[in-house]
């Protein structure tokens, strides 16, 4: 079972400036509590027990945060002084890593992945990176990842709209041994020059998780976060 978790909170939420100035877009207030708090509630109840954060912009902000709102919450902090881009935080928090396998997600993004299945797929399929992806109905904001019949990723399709497709969600369980070992520049894209460029050599895969999902990266689905997270519960 996968127990560690890293946190892509790094983003400066450039287009989210018109609804929150001056912070890091996961400490975007979201029902009078910072979003990052969902992140970490719900994958803790999922049975992550460490968290890395990959911090940049403003991360005095979420380090404060962190020691007073999570007080007990057992955690490491990796800071770029200078952005090193989506791969390069990945690579550079890996090194605070204590698990074979690491959970990677964004921290402007809740998608309720079930860990539990996450971990048994990942681990049957001796998979290098598995990506959960997530059933989408005419959508045009985020890249399409189409998969064969053994969940293997054959391809990797660009932003536009679609009628239905599977999305990458943005939550990774990669085998850190196998990221390890590619010789990896210091700053990097995870999409572009990890896995658009690896997924023909290494073993890839795809698991659906048709769960609720929300990226609170423009106004718009910032304010409907508002509505739908003001309950603990939203599923």
């Amino acid at each position: 079972m996968i127990s560690e978790a890293i946190i892509l909170a790094g983003g400066l939420g450039t287009r989210l400036r018109s609804s929150v100035p001056d912070l890091p877009k996961c400490m975007a207030p979201v029902a009078r509590k910072p979003f990052l708090s969902y992140v970490i509630e719900y994958y803790l109840q999922q049975g992550i027990s460490r968290f890395i954060f990959s911090l940049g912009y403003k991360h005095e902000v979420i380090l404060e945060f962190l020691h007073s709102s999570f007080s007990t919450l057992d955690f490491a902090a990796s800071i770029e002084k200078e952005p090193l881009g989506t791969g390069g935080a990945v690579l550079k928090a890996m090194s605070y890593s204590n698990s074979p396998n690491v959970l990677v997600l964004n921290g402007d993004t809740i998608f309720e992945v079930d860990l539990q299945q996450l971990s048994s797929f990942h681990s049957q399929k001796w998979s290098d990176c598995t990506l959960c992806l997530k059933p989408m109905i005419n959508s045009d904001r985020y890249g399409v990842v189409e998969t064969d019949s053994q969940n293997k990723v054959v391809s990797f399709k660009e932003k536009k709209w679609y009628a239905q497709s599977n999305i990458n969600g943005g939550v990774y369980a990669i085998n850190k041994n196998s990221f390890d070992k590619i010789l990896l520049p210091e700053k990097f894209s995870f999409e572009k020059d990890y896995l658009e460029k690896y997924y023909t050599t290494h073993n890839f895969y795809g698991l659906i998780q048709d769960k609720y999902f929300i990226d609170i990266g423009i106004p718009e689905d910032f304010n409907r976060a508002q509505t739908e997270l003001k309950k603990d519960s939203h599923n």
